[in-house]
């Protein structure tokens, strides 16, 4: 069924920009984890429709997601993102050089953990915040997640479902992979129960989450 649904909605699906599209197939090819067509629809969306003026993603890997926001956003935002394999910096770097060479994208080198308490630290701010990396991190990274969401910002995280794993009992799923699903269960928990956001969880490729930070009272 959802291959069905995926083949139908390609349809009426809009053509991302020639280069997108070659990453996208390079990537896929190398197996390197990049987003799915239905997160980059919901991100186009969120993009297009907040026009954010600062946006932060944690976790670069070859800079497929980051080049594709750059193109849903005006000409003045700007993207910060963070990525800390080294053989995956080569190729971002390769890849921003060569797409954007009046340098929206700002890649930080190093652990999303620290980099993400050091803009804290320094009162940074974001209007949008894409979280894209260690599954089992998303919890200890939300603090300075909020603590760098503006007023009225907006938190997406994919891969909630974690292929899947997320659904099943604690259990059903392999040893090595049970820290993850109490973590991310955890996280989900964090998102929903948590008074200065509004979720709305999303079955939408591998699992999305959409957090709109609340205007302060």
């Amino acid at each position: 069924m959802r291959k069905r649904t995926e083949v139908f909605l390609d349809i009426f699906r809009e053509e991302p920009p020639d280069y997108i599209a070659r990453l996208e197939k390079e990537a896929l090819a190398a197996e390197v984890p990049i987003i799915r067509r239905e997160t980059r629809d919901v991100l186009r969306y969120f993009l297009r429709t907040e026009k954010p003026q600062r946006v932060l993603e944690v976790g670069t890997a070859v800079g497929y997601s980051a080049l594709f926001m750059m193109e849903c956003l005006p000409a003045d935002s700007r993207i910060t993102t963070i990525e800390k394999v080294e053989m995956r910096l080569v190729e971002a770097r390769k890849n921003f050089a060569a797409y954007d060479p009046e340098g929206r994208i700002r890649l930080s080198a190093g652990e999303a953990g620290q980099i993400l308490h050091d803009l804290a630290q320094k009162k940074e701010s974001f209007d949008f915040i894409f979280l894209d990396a260690a599954k089992g991190q998303y919890l200890s990274f939300l603090p300075d997640i909020l603590a760098l969401l503006a007023p009225r910002g907006i938190l997406l995280s994919d891969n909630i479902f974690h292929e899947g794993d997320i659904l099943e009992s604690r259990y059903a799923v392999t040893r090595r992979d049970r820290t993850i699903h109490s973590r991310m269960r955890e996280y989900l928990q964090a998102l929903t129960g948590n008074e200065q956001l509004e979720t709305l969880c999303l079955p939408v490729g591998d699992g999305i989450t959409v957090s709109k930070k609340k205007e302060k009272a």
